[in-house]
């Protein structure tokens, strides 16, 4: 039986420059904001030449 990784919940937080807990739609917290899929492992990008708060907002 193969034993599954628990998937992060919708709406964990990631900060730019930590690695991606989990695959998905990320969404920039704050203004302006965009949406970006960022897969598990990668490290969170800055968005606007800034660092940033990443919200996940949809499991990929």
């Amino acid at each position: 039986m193969l034993k599954t990784k628990a998937r992060a919940p919708i709406g964990t937080t990631a900060k730019t420059g930590e690695v991606c807990p989990e695959s998905g739609v990320w969404k920039v917290m704050g203004n302006p904001t965009t949406t970006a899929p960022i897969a598990e492992g990668n490290r969170m990008p800055p968005y606007s030449g800034r660092a940033v708060t990443w919200q996940l907002i949809q499991y990929a």
